[in-house]
């Protein structure tokens, strides 16, 4: 008696799933604090049911910071070449950045804390397409302050990042609403600081 496949969109779906679960899992009880029990429960699945979707936590780890990583230089890239011009896609690239920070604060805490769990050669992938989505940024910023060394651009962004990523500590504390403007202004502020400062 031969088994039905799932529709490749309900795989896909199920995988989405499970990667916001584990998220959510990590971010609250650390990577090693949770089995593939417990996130198999979250959604659901029993714990051997959820080898069908990852080969085992540490594979599931990588995706989810692959595909985090992966879309926001994807995302960078496509404001990059449809902006009219540098100023606009500096607010378009704001506005993906504090999007990420506001909906996904699980992601944040679970990157800066269990990036070192990911396996070569995953974490090499996940550094090089972070570094990939800086140096969008820093492109754009050298457009707008050509006489600005791009080594302080570089350290700019990084440093606008910490303050859009602490999210985490602050979530709950203001709707969406106000808080997209306040971290709007708050960067733009930080990056004019960071070079014009000498």
């Amino acid at each position: 008696m031969s088994t039905v496949t799932p529709p490749t969109r309900n795989r896909g779906k199920r995988r989405a799933e499970i990667l916001e679960a584990a998220a959510r899992l990590f971010a609250a009880r650390g990577f090693h604090g949770v089995s593939i029990e417990d996130i198999g429960g979250a959604v659901g699945i029993s714990g051997p049911a959820l080898y069908r979707h990852f080969s085992g936590k540490d594979a599931l780890l990588s995706e989810m910071l692959l595909d985090v990583s992966s879309r926001l230089r994807e995302s960078a890239v496509a404001v990059a070449t449809s902006s009219p011009g540098p100023a606009e896609t500096l607010d378009a690239l704001l506005n993906v950045q504090i999007t990420f920070a506001i909906e996904q604060p699980a992601l944040i805490t679970v990157h800066d804390r269990e990036l070192g769990n990911v396996p070569e050669p995953a974490r090499r992938q996940i550094r090089r397409l972070q570094r990939l989505y800086v140096e969008e940024w820093v492109t754009v910023l050298a457009e707008l302050h050509p006489a600005c060394p791009a080594a302080r651009l570089r350290a700019a962004t990084h440093a606008v990042f910490g303050l859009l990523n602490s999210t985490p500590h602050s979530a709950g504390e203001l709707p969406a609403r106000d808080m997209r403007p306040l971290l709007h202004a708050m960067a733009r502020s930080a990056i004019e600081a960071s070079v014009n400062t000498r």
